[in-house]
């Protein structure tokens, strides 16, 4: 595997021999086969370790543990501790959000304090495969379907040729110590349910799964250098810059095809959402004229031309708390108790008895938590969306439930939906999902509701 190890570095040209590499060491398996292998291969390298403080004990052990195996060869080692839950609290945003936020500050701290080159994390053959599919079942669009970048600045994945078998033989081969995380086995995570059900699954069905998975994944990624390389000629050519505005001709828009697509593509720096691109590419051929809004600007529509203008500067709260290529996500972990944006809610998590009243309004929304996969996402509706209204046994499309409840186009556009695991469960302030009701089995009742 070391050979293997060597030829994957000099093939991708992830560093080079005199660069510095820290390591992001958790103490599981995969991140101790990379301590292993830099080790052996004898590279220029520090460990780094980041201690979240989210299983009690368990994380301080996991300090210590990778501590210990750093000081056995004497590599530079570096540890912090991260308030990671009242960080995510502060912020709104999941944990799994926090703690990516929290790491990647950290390590960028330490690659100029220190003087690294690059941060190398372990990610391998097996994260590719779970990561497309979260991305399928969030609609993250071509970037999506990429797979992870085995470089990107200052940011390498020397693992990426590597199976987690592969790793496991390694492993039981050397005789590696390591820690075990015991939340890698629980079900309740999207990651954990597509690496435990469905990914076995595809290949009992298909022995080679894996293999033309990443065959296709990597020329994913070669057609979407094309891609970008044709939609940034495009850009030169029709986003233009004036005294602080930025404007694109609509009939020029109007030539390229899809101009759905491309019409994100320009949009999406002004932290324009592919919902709200798809009704500015609809709006092309209407004669009054509009506006529309993202986070940071304003578009105008009039006449022959879209005006695009700063409306306030981006704070890190304004962000989206889980980004995709498509749609703008907000995410809501599972200890989160309130969400601000988009839409002001409180949350509770309540044992179920009888005595539990039930608000019909459509402001609020009761949901079995065991049925619930973390973290929760608030998005747009996006056309060929599907639930099962509260009450009903039969799938129905949002856009027919819109027709039937005489939603008016700017009902539509400003509602909200909150999914679990990819499938819709509120449309908020309206109707719930009928497959997440609270049933007399239920045990623990998360409760949702719209604040003023």
């Amino acid at each position: 595997m070391l050979r293997a190890f060597r030829n994957f570095i000099e093939t991708e040209q992830l560093f080079n021999p005199s660069d510095r590499v820290l390591l992001a060491v958790s103490g599981g398996m995969d991140s101790m086969t990379m301590l292993s292998l830099f080790t052996r291969g004898r590279f220029s390298f520090g460990v780094a370790h980041c201690n979240f403080q989210l299983r009690g004990n368990d994380s301080d052990l996991d300090e210590a543990f990778v501590e210990s195996e750093a000081a056995k060869t004497g590599i530079p080692f570096y540890s912090k501790k991260f308030s990671t839950a009242e960080y995510a609290k502060v912020k709104n945003i999941s944990i799994q959000m926090a703690a990516r936020e929290l790491r990647y500050d950290w390590f960028s701290d330490l690659l100029k304090e220190e003087g690294y080159d690059y941060i190398a994390t372990a990610h391998h053959l097996d994260d590719q495969e779970e990561t497309f599919f979260i991305n399928l079942l969030r609609s993250s669009g071509i970037a999506g379907f990429h797979g992870i970048n085995v470089k990107s600045p200052h940011v390498i994945r020397p693992l990426l040729f590597a199976s987690r078998k592969q790793i496991e033989n390694y492993v039981k081969k050397n005789s590696l110590p390591f820690r075990e995380d015991k939340t890698n086995k629980e079900t309740k995570y999207l990651r954990n349910r597509i690496r435990q059900k469905l990914i076995p699954l595809l290949r009992d069905i298909s022995p080679g799964f894996s293999g033309t998975l990443n065959d296709n994944i990597a020329r994913v990624r070669e057609t979407e250098m094309i891609f970008r390389e044709t939609v940034e000629k495009a850009r030169i050519q029709l986003v233009k810059t004036e005294k602080g505005k930025v404007f694109l001709s609509v009939p020029e828009l109007k030539k390229l095809k899809p101009v759905n697509t491309y019409i994100y593509e320009f949009l999406a720096p002004f932290d324009f959402n592919f919902s709200v691109c798809r009704d500015i590419a609809r709006s092309l051929d209407e004669t009054e004229s509009r506006i529309f809004f993202s986070p940071t600007h304003q578009l105008i529509k009039e006449r022959e031309q879209l005006f695009i203008t700063l409306i306030r500067e981006k704070n890190e709260g304004d962000m989206p708390l889980f980004l995709n290529q498509d749609t703008q996500v907000f995410c809501i972990g599972e200890n989160d108790t309130t969400s601000d944006t988009p839409v002001r809610l409180k949350i509770n998590k309540v044992c179920w008895d009888e005595s539990l009243r039930f608000d019909p309004s459509g402001k609020s929304a009761y949901f079995d938590f065991q049925k619930l996969v973390f973290p929760l996402e608030i998005r747009r509706w996006e056309k060929g969306d599907t639930f099962y209204p509260f009450g009903m046994q039969n799938r129905k499309k949002l856009s027919d439930y819109f027709t039937d409840e005489k939603f008016s186009r700017t009902e539509k556009e400003n509602t909200w939906l909150l999914s679990s695991g990819g499938r819709i469960i509120w449309v908020i302030g309206h109707r719930s999902d009928n497959r997440f009701r609270v049933t007399k089995k239920t045990k623990e009742v998360l409760v949702f509701h719209m604040e003023e």
